[in-house]
Order: C-alpha cells, then structure tokens, then sequence
C-alpha cells in the first residue's frame, strides 16, 4: 500500500507547498496553485504528477472559470480515503481516539477508561483501542501507518518524550517509542493544545492564516503560536505559554512557582478556589459557582471578572508580542464563556497595542472528538518533514 511504510510522502519543496495548500484549502486549479506557491505552472504540474500517480490527488471534471473564459481548466483535489491516521488523546483517566482522513476529516471515534496510568499500562491499552479502530472499515487498516499522540504537559516532539505531565504523573517518558512497539505504527507525540492549533490551523478557523493564535481554557490555561506559517515551539519548547504569563504580582501563587500567572487566576480550580475561600463554602463546585455567578452573586461574579481580565491581559500580551492575524479561543472553560467574555474582551481591549487590536477573538467549542484530531493533524503532518520531526517507526 506504500512504497516506504515509515518515510514522509513529501520531501521537495514543491511537492510539500503543492500538496500542504490542496489539503487546507483545494480543490484548486494549477493556475491557482501557481499563484498561490509562486511556482510556476510547470513546476506545479511536475509536483503534482507522482502525487496524482500515487492516488493522493486527482484531478476533477474539466470546468470554466467564468462564462466565456477560454480552455477549461482541470482542479486538483485531495483524495481523502488514500490515506488514515489514528489520533490520540492521553487524558488524566480516558484515552480518546480517532480515525482521520488525509483531510482529518473523522471517520471513527472510540474510548477506553485508564485504570493504571503507567507508560506501559497505557502502551498496552493503546495496542487495544487501535485495533478497535481500524477494525471499523476493512480499508483503514490497510491504509493507516501514522499514529499522533498528545498529552497534557511538556513534549519533546523531536524525540518522542514526554519531558513532564504533572496531569498524568510523568516524567522523562519515552511515549513514541512504547506506543510504536505496541501498534506497528509510525508514532508522532505533540502537546495536546499544540496538536489543536495544528487541527485549527491546517484545517480549522486557521486556514489561510501566516500569523495564528490558539488558546485554551478550563482545568488550565494554554496556548499555542503559529508564525509564518509553523508551529513556534522555541529553543526550548515552550514558546508562547499564555498560561504562565504574570499578569498580577501580588496574585496567587501559580503551580509554576511564580506569583499571580493567568492559570493561577483563571483556571476553573483557581476560580473555585477563590469563591471558596470568599464564601467560606468549602464544599462548592464549581458548577455551582457559576450558577452563583450567573444570578449575581458578588464572590462568584468578582472571580470570573478577575479571571476574565487575566485572561484577555494574557491574550493581549500574545498579540502584541506576535501579532496573529487570528485568535481562537476554545477549550472545556467555553461552557463559562458568557461570564468571562466583558471581561476578557474589556480588558484584551485596554491592553492590546494600537493596530494589533484588530486581530479578533473568535470563540470555537471543541467536542472531545477534536482534541483526538489533533492528534490524527500531527500525524497528517509526518508526512511533511519540513513541518516535524521524524516520526518514531514501529514494526511493519
């Protein structure tokens, strides 16, 4: 089914620029792609033809451009089903998977509850919830050979290590290289927000977009960069974390160690805790607290406003320093979002720098199908080589 189970599909320039703008944005006209890659109309049809060969693109029913306009032109598109990928999200207690198309589109969807969070016990549970997947249609087993992986926490993608997961209890854990042996697959580990801005930007809210922005909120707050057009990771992996932005120096303390960061404030665990502490009600949820909010309670109003405005100081910080020509907003925190958004927005507002406060705020509910896309999007783009690291190879 492949020439070369493990190597990327796409090593030339061309090649990559033709094939990455057909997947976020075809089904286009060589004309168009020309333009749009500033390669020539023969370069583009040179790149395009082992892809064409190889069943990944194809060409449509000839069509005119415009009523009258000469020869008919013959758009490219993606063949979507030529190729899967498995993605997975590794939560606290529930492993989340998916089955993608070439366009990650979702295909299948299944889920197994952790009970021992070892690496190995969940190398092995992994094994399990893949072969469930690709058993859902005879044809994805054939045609899947990249799995993409994300988790809470500091990624090394290059190496396939999970640095630390304070969420899942981990620490300097060869992931690639467990899951690769237990499924035969070409393994690829992301930081689960990163894989979500990689979904957004290639296939989401992102499209088109050189300067991007993704932050999420809920049980913490993250927040993942594209510039020029690649996910910023900088010298040392953690570019862009919004989170661990101080925003108030006499805050609470952050489990960063350092004082008054957005997650220390706005995070649902922070803004629970500081109801609690202003009610004295230990026992409150925090479903509860925003029921509180949302009927005017004082305590429960001022945290979420004081959570707001961190977060929108966060955001504006991130614009200013990166300018993103779009910021998305999503998260398990959206359910809240109509008692954070004034505040955030007030305060992304009086902060932003003179044009850069152009750049909107768009907010985007996720479904947990999406964080496992994610996943499948970082797998999509083992294919690139110029966009990751090589993918750790299993057997097969």
């Amino acid at each position: 089914m492949f020439r070369h189970h493990s190597q990327p599909l796409v090593t030339a320039p061309a090649e990559t620029a033709v094939l990455a703008l057909l997947l976020a944005e075809g089904p286009l006209s060589r004309v168009e792609l020309a333009r749009r890659t500033g390669l020539s109309s023969t370069a583009v049809t040179k790149a395009a033809r082992p892809l064409i060969d190889d069943g990944y693109l194809y060409e449509l029913p000839p069509e005119r451009t415009a009523p009258g306009a000469g020869r008919p032109v013959n758009p490219l598109a993606v063949a979507p089903d030529r190729e899967f990928f498995v993605g997975l999200k590794i939560s606290a207690g529930r492993l989340l998977g998916a089955v993608c198309d070439l366009r990650a589109g979702i295909r299948a969807t299944a889920g197994r509850a952790i009970g021992t969070c070892t690496p190995e016990a969940v190398a092995a549970l992994t094994a399990e919830l893949v072969d469930e997947l690709l058993d859902t249609e005879p044809v994805f087993r054939d045609r899947t050979r990249h799995l993409g992986v994300t988790v809470n926490g500091d990624v090394d993608r290059d190496s396939g290590r999970v640095r630390h997961s304070g969420l899942l209890g981990w620490r300097d854990v060869p992931l690639a290289e467990l899951l690769a042996a237990s499924t035969g697959l070409s393994v690829t580990v992301e930081n689960d927000v990163r894989a979500l801005t990689v979904a957004e930007h290639w296939f989401g809210e992102g499209i088109g977009t050189g300067y991007f922005a993704l932050v999420t909120i809920g049980a913490g707050i993250g927040s993942a960069l594209v510039v020029n057009g690649r996910l910023l990771r900088g010298a040392y992996g953690v570019a862009g974390e919004v989170g661990h932005i101080s925003v108030d120096p006499t805050g609470p303390r952050c489990c960063c160690g350092a004082l008054g960061c957005v997650e220390a404030i706005a995070s649902t665990d922070a803004i629970l805790a500081a109801v609690r502490r202003d009610t004295a009600y230990a026992h409150l949820t925090f479903d509860e607290v925003a029921t509180m909010a949302r009927a005017g309670h004082p305590a429960a109003g001022g945290a979420f406003a004081r959570a707001g405005r961190a977060i929108g100081t966060g955001i504006a910080a991130l614009v200013n320093l990166v300018g993103p020509e779009r910021v998305v907003v999503s998260g398990e925190g959206v359910d809240t979002y109509d008692l954070l958004s004034p505040h955030i927005q007030e305060a992304y507002a009086a902060h932003a720098f003179g044009a850069a406060s152009r750049c909107p705020l768009s907010l985007r509910p996720l479904p947990w199908e999406e964080w496992a896309r994610g996943g499948a999007a970082v797998a999509i783009q083992a294919l690139f080589p110029q966009y990751g690291a090589t993918p750790t190879t299993g057997a097969g």
